[in-house]
């Protein structure tokens, strides 16, 4: 399914990544890691079996030693932001829904707790072992319901369901249903339970779109309660951050017509990647890149930079050289000194957000990120923002070609995803979840960068990234290209 080119690649990007990852210890974990990752790991091989192995001892522990290498005061202490991310995604990975994390994590951000604490109180989560949840699951309409889903054991007539409601305090007044299902899931939290019934729920809905009367006639309440859960759970799942905000901001939402293009295409075949289920979303999502960023001249073979691989790389640079505009436009508008001073002032009187950017970065560079004042409600990340606004200023070529490296490996993920699905047929692998909380954001980024090029340039997606690629080449250099210039024409 996977070429030696593509696992050879993946494999020696992961020996960088895991360098500065405190949670493999400083010792004979870490080292036989190091050694595996020297070696191919074809299936079947013995080194492909010792990975599988230790990737066991990695997740037993993981956080403890994160924990244990924060208590260190010394120059190899990483970044708070490396540190929440890793964390984060560990515990997504064991299983953890992102709802359930968030009001964890804001727990801890009202008790003010320092990294530490939060390391430990991490590794205490990642503990925690599954437990049953009892879920109901109600339809407003049941085709067949008599013979097709009366006889099932976890069925629930309409008076059923109010009781159960009642039973476990929640309120069923104005809740129209002809019955539901009651599950018993295992789950870390009641909102990876809630999410399991919703997966459920598609597999009902998708089947009883192939009903020769009735067709696509199961209609779901749109909540989901689970026993133990003071609040219903909404049917539709939170987006996955595909956002492409210049059909708004453009005024480009409602603007079709008859004619159709390769961006119209590609929105309608990534519009699964927010809200679909797993495997449409990875295949849709990736379609969308290659149709807008493959050509029938780009190099073939099994080369890593050959094949439709190339498409990730372009997006890639689309999505790094459009992040410090994005950034500092962001800053611009949160910076809310109590008394207006020059930036607040300048940034008011800029007629573009190209112009508001410069200006911020001009502060940064100036001041450090001391010189804005940023919103209490989203002073954290805000603060984190410009601080890596004010580490790419300092070194614009060698941060953007990091970023641009760290995007190429989520983009090719999903292509290789993709593939794994579509080729191999295997739509439960292990990086499905992973690979799409990943690259849905990176896709959005990237999409409304092309959608905005198009309709204010009528540039080709495969311009665009010409000039991105150029950009990353020449930024801060005798051309006098900025970091709020990469994506713009040169005039």
């Amino acid at each position: 399914m996977l070429t030696a080119s593509a696992c050879d690649w993946q494999r020696n990007e992961l020996r960088a990544l895991i360098g500065p990852d405190q949670g493999l210890g400083d010792r004979e974990l870490r080292k036989e890691i190091n050694l595996l990752l020297q070696h191919p790991l074809t299936d079947p091989s013995p080194e492909r079996r010792r990975l599988k192995e230790i990737i066991g001892h990695v997740r037993v522990g993981y956080l403890d030693r994160w924990a244990r290498a924060l208590k260190v005061e010394d120059d190899k202490r990483v970044k708070p932001e490396r540190f929440s991310r890793t964390t984060a995604a560990h515990l997504l990975d064991l299983g953890f829904s992102a709802s359930y994390l968030k009001g964890w994590a804001r727990t801890l951000n009202r008790e003010r707790v320092g990294a530490v604490e939060i390391a430990e109180s991490a590794a205490e989560l990642a503990r925690t072992r599954p437990r049953p949840h009892e879920v109901l699951v109600a339809l407003e309409k049941v085709p067949g319901r008599h013979e097709l889903a009366e006889p099932l054991d976890h069925w629930r007539s309409k008076g059923g369901v109010v009781t159960w409601l009642r039973e476990n305090g929640h309120d069923p007044s104005g809740i129209r249903t002809g019955g539901g299902f009651v599950y018993r899931l295992d789950a870390l939290d009641p909102y990876g339970a809630a999410e399991q019934a919703r997966q459920l729920l598609d597999r009902m809905v998708a089947r009883s779109q192939y009903l020769r009367a009735h067709r696509g006639g199961v209609v779901p309440v749109p909540r989901i309660w689970v026993a133990g859960h003071p609040h219903p759970v909404p049917l539709s799942p939170p987006a996955r951050g595909a956002d492409v905000l210049s059909l708004v901001h453009e005024g480009h939402l409602y603007k079709v017509d008859s004619r159709r293009g390769r961006i119209d295409d590609a929105l309608e075949l990534a519009a699964a990647v927010n809200r679909g289920a797993l495997a449409p979303a990875v295949a849709g999502g990736w379609a969308a890149v290659e149709s807008l960023l493959v050509h029938a001249d780009d190099p073939k073979g099994d080369g890593e930079r050959s094949g439709k691989a190339i498409a990730a790389d372009r997006m890639a640079a689309i999505i790094a050289c459009s992040w410090p505009r994005a950034e500092l436009t962001t800053l611009a508008h949160r910076h809310n000194p109590s008394e207006p001073d020059d930036l607040y002032r300048a940034v008011a009187a800029s007629t573009t957000n190209r112009e508001a950017a410069r200006l911020v970065a001009d502060a940064l560079v100036a001041a450090g990120a001391e010189a804005l004042v940023l919103t209490r409600a989203t002073g954290y990340s805000d603060q984190a923002a410009a601080q890596r606004m004010v580490g790419l200023l300092a070194s614009p070529r060698s941060q953007l070609n990091e970023v641009a490296k760290a995007f190429r490996v989520a983009m090719r993920r999903l292509y290789r995803t993709r593939n794994i699905i579509l080729h191999g047929g295997a739509t439960h692998g292990v990086a499905l979840e992973a690979s799409l909380r990943t690259a849905a954001p990176l896709l959005g980024a990237g999409l409304d960068r092309i959608v905005h090029a198009s309709y204010t340039e009528d540039l080709d997606p495969l311009d665009l990234a010409a000039r991105a690629e150029v950009a990353l080449q020449l930024v801060h250099g005798e051309t006098g290209l900025t970091t709020a210039d990469l994506l713009e024409p040169v005039r």
